[in-house]
């Protein structure tokens, strides 16, 4: 595969977002994807093209169906609907693409059928439209071998449902140009998709993992139920096979993909030959479960931790994608609760070496570790890492989590810091967040439920949480926060401890752990005070309030240095920082403190959602003490000791297990 920037937004492309779309096939997936595209870009134009009346009639109404349940269900306003239901028609004519930006064909996998549907397209549209196939499994050699100009055409598989699975594969195969590989990349990213690249071998990679653990749980029928195998294997997933394969009609699909994997590769590779005779399983939805008796469960976990492993370390042996692509897809596309690398990794060496072994000798023929299974796991998971000119940019990419910190993503970009910090040809660091809508939504609160009332463990989590920050406090070398979106908690306090802030127009920034029964313990007491003073009534409003406020705002204060309109003008201005800084950067740390006139807070968000007094009480005498710390590592302590004090109140308590739930906390029976 080319090497393309790891972040695909970093780059302006060369052609703009498509105002006219056409998709091939309103039927399975087809409208799916074209829900998508204009929830995404609600101005396009998109024709639906079929050869049948009736499912292009369906199709419409499909989309007019979730635009009305996204109302019912309070995620778009009816005149959002309205314009997300506009400009959408079908056609049984061809003649309609004429005018297309880009065509996507969605038809069924049939090689004969995609050959003459892109020999057609080819005659109508311009030289300039993009030409794409949704093919799961069909080479692009094989699919685009009759086209006249085969290099604007390539294989975007998305996969269901299309409208909301993010997750999306981009064939890169030698004939396709890199100009429409990498305006792919981008235009996915900018829509919200999280585009991964991977060789034009049958299955190409997700599906290498998907329809082989359905053919494999298949091949365990003779020792289980259906719904004996998907309630063991809720463990790893979210959905069992047999449920997915029921909710998906795929019973056709692994018998079509399996059957070309194994005249590519193999007859171990044959699909089971009950696909053929059963339309429909007889097993639990996700969150159910039947009693499986203890040996039989151990020889399913090991069966399909089996093939998940192997085809993984296939995928990675023959480079057919990424490691940490394959993790975030087997996530997203999937629903697995944990990628098979970390899998691997929480199971350890000999365990999966155990499995492999044991699945070898059952499935001979399968692939088998090519290197040492602890190589497998050395890459960055959470973070991709570019060179722009003379300066690293840091990409947090957790997509699943609007970007939110965690232990092994702030050890990463430690990592990568301490890697170059030394290095004479790097100037410094930018560090963005993946997508167009996230900077960091925070640090992940997970772990803080098992502190809850121990002062002394939630301390010392706020003083681990701030590794990464400490580390950026000493550096010489700069590092640029370019912030292209929200910034929320624990990604705001990563920001504030940045040598410089640049964002984009439309970004925002939120202290809200207020609202939660907490308090924000590894910066935001401290930090805004000493390098910010002036602006210090609209940092205690966030602090107390939860006061969301506008980039724009923070920009007018001096907080931010700089405001661009899209990404590549971001991270240009975030480039032209370090640069400035690494002639001369200021040191605020041991600047007094300068706090509001009054410094009280009413117990009540700007939301008008009810605050606990207790906690607004430590909040108020953390930001007191912290002020009036000698040194700066004194006040960052206070901070940290005001975080683990508040995981011994009721408020805490109530906030996070609301959060966990998804509603609203109740504060009234708190202190």
């Amino acid at each position: 595969m080319a090497n393309f920037l790891a972040n695909p937004l970093l780059r302006t492309p060369g052609r703009g977002l498509p105002r006219h779309v056409a998709i091939i096939g309103a039927g399975t997936i087809g409208p799916d994807i074209g829900y998508y595209l204009k929830s995404a870009l609600p101005k396009i134009r998109l024709t639906l093209v079929d050869i049948a009346q009736l499912a292009i009639d369906q199709g419409l109404q499909r989309c007019r169906d979730y635009a009305a349940k996204a109302v019912a269900r309070g995620k778009m306003s009816e005149a959002q609907a309205a314009e997300v239901t506009a400009n959408i028609e079908g056609t049984l004519d061809y003649g309609a693409m004429s005018d297309c930006d880009w065509v996507i064909e969605a038809a069924t996998e049939n090689l004969d059928l995609k050959r003459r549907i892109f020999r057609q397209v080819e005659q109508v549209v311009n030289a300039s439209a993009l030409i794409t196939s949704n093919t799961s499994s069909l080479p692009a050699a094989r699919i685009f071998a009759e086209m006249r100009d085969p290099s604007r055409a390539t294989v975007t598989h998305f996969f269901a449902p299309a409208w909301r699975n993010p997750a999306v594969e981009i064939v890169d195969w030698p004939t396709a140009s890199r100009e429409a590989i990498e305006y792919l990349r981008w235009l996915f990213c900018t829509t919200g998709k999280v585009p991964m690249v991977t060789t034009d071998d049958v299955c190409f990679m997700l599906d290498r993992i998907f329809d082989n653990w359905c053919n494999d749980a298949a091949m365990l029928l003779d020792r289980a139920t259906a719904a004996e195998i998907d309630s063991v294997l809720s463990r790893y997933v979210h959905a069992g096979p047999f449920f997915v394969l029921n909710l998906a009609n795929g019973n056709p699909i692994i018998t079509e993909t399996n059957t070309l994997q194994a005249d590519e590769e193999g007859d171990h590779y044959r699909p089971a030959a009950i696909f053929r005779s059963v339309q429909k399983w007889l097993t639990v939805p996700p969150g159910k479960s039947v009693p499986v008796n203890a040996e039989t469960a151990s020889a399913i976990a090991d069966r399909m931790l089996g093939i998940l492993f192997s085809q993984s370390i296939d995928i990675l042996d023959r480079r057919i994608g990424d490691p940490s692509d394959l993790e975030l897809g087997c996530k997203t596309a999937f629903g697995f609760k944990q990628g098979p690398l970390d899998l691997m990794r929480h199971l350890g060496e000999s365990e999966s070496r155990r499995i492999l072994e044991k699945f070898a000798a059952e499935r001979p023929g399968m692939p088998v570790p090519q290197r040492p299974l602890g190589q497998y796991q050395k890459f960055l998971r959470h973070v991709l890492v570019d060179d722009v000119e003379d300066v690293k940019v840091i990409t947090l990419r957790r997509p699943e989590a609007m970007n939110a910190l965690n232990d092994e993503m702030t050890d990463e970009i430690l990592e990568v810091i301490r890697n170059h910090e030394d290095d004479p040809a790097i100037r410094g660091f930018v560090i963005v967040g993946y997508g167009p809508k996230a900077f960091c939504a925070g640090a992940e609160i997970g772990r803080f439920v098992g502190m809850l009332g121990d002062e002394e463990a939630a301390t010392q989590y706020a003083r681990d949480c701030s590794r990464l920050l400490v580390h950026l406090d000493s550096m010489k070398k700069p590092v640029v926060a370019a912030l292209n979106g929200m910034a929320l908690g624990g990604g705001l306090e990563l920001a504030m401890r940045c040598h410089a802030l640049v964002a984009m127009e439309n970004a925002w920034m939120q202290l809200p752990e207020i609202t939660l029964g907490i308090v924000p313990g590894i910066g935001a007491m401290v930090v805004p005070f000493r390098r910010w003073g002036h602006a210090a009534e609209t940092f205690a409003a966030m602090l107390g309030r939860a006061e969301r406020v506008s980039a724009g705002k923070l920009h007018e204060l001096g907080v931010l240095d700089a405001l661009a309109g899209d990404i590549p003008a971001l991270i240009a201005k975030a480039i032209g920082r370090v640069r400035e800084l690494a002639e001369c950067r200021a040191d605020w740390r041991d600047n007094a403190a300068i706090l509001p006139a009054t410094l009280a807070f009413d117990p009540a968000a700007a939301n008008g959602a009810a605050l606990s007094r207790q906690v607004l009480g430590i909040l108020e005498q953390a930001i007191r003490d912290a002020a009036s710390a000698p040194t700066f590592e004194g006040a960052l302590e206070v901070g940290y000791r005001a975080f683990g004090q508040t995981a011994c109140t009721a408020a805490a308590r109530e906030g996070i297990v609301a959060f966990g739930e998804g509603r609203a906390p109740n504060f009234a029976n708190t202190p």
